[in-house]
């Protein structure tokens, strides 16, 4: 299997994370990737099989996927375990519920204050934070019932996780406000998995000299 994705590809690294949970090989080819958080130029894989000319492109033989959820279902099926989806279909429902929410709900607002970090300021981008931060206190419900997101560790803690690496880079981090969902991240950062693939990602951010979140430097020794 080959994954096209990028050094600061929020979706690459979920389904990154997602392989490595299973135990599967990937060949990895990293397209370049600017400053401001756009990967040029384009591969020519990427345009020929997403229309939406973006990362991550799965190609397996025959098959040939983008977007990280269905990448991630591909995965799921020739890999059934370990499972990253739930069990029991309630849990397993919610899973795929707060996956989506994560990438379609959650993560719109930190695309905005990607173009806003000149103006954090702004009514848009304080309109952007208070999203996010509505969001944690949805997912500090949600803790309390448990250490996982929906049940076990599953693909929607992976999505919500690395979504919130982009926020808090961004300027939308959790605070004290939300107990529960730190010691989640910690949680979930501590993850072998997890802490390789974010690791490399803030390596990068470090090697362009960019900000590494705090609760994120301590990957640049490991």
């Amino acid at each position: 299997m080959k994954l096209y994705t990028a050094p600061l590809s929020m979706f690459g690294a979920k389904v990154q994370i997602a392989a490595l949970e299973k135990g599967l090989a990937f060949d990895y080819e990293m397209v370049p990737f600017d400053r401001d958080d756009r990967y040029e130029p384009k591969h020519p894989e990427v345009l020929r099989i997403n229309p939406k000319r973006q990362v991550p492109v799965l190609i397996d033989g025959d098959v040939e996927l983008f977007d990280s959820t269905q990448i991630f279902e591909y995965l799921e099926d020739i890999a059934p375990e370990p499972p990253l989806w739930p069990g029991n279909a309630a849990q397993r429902a919610l899973a795929r519920q707060l996956e989506h929410l994560s990438d379609e709900v959650f993560f719109p607002h930190v695309i905005r204050l990607m173009g806003l970090q000149h103006d954090m300021q702004s009514e848009a981008a304080i309109a952007a934070c208070a999203g996010c931060a509505r969001f944690y206190e949805r997912m500090e419900e949600r803790l309390a019932h448990g250490d996982y997101l929906a049940g076990a560790y599953s693909f929607a803690d992976i999505a919500f996780y690395m979504a919130h690496v982009f926020a808090d880079r961004k300027g939308a981090g959790m605070t004290a406000a939300t107990p529960r969902l730190l010691a989640w991240r910690e949680r979930i950062g501590a993850r072998p998995p997890v802490r390789e693939v974010v690791g490399r990602m803030m390596a990068f951010l470090a090697s362009q000299n960019r900000p590494v979140p705090v609760y994120l430097q301590s990957l640049l020794g490991a």
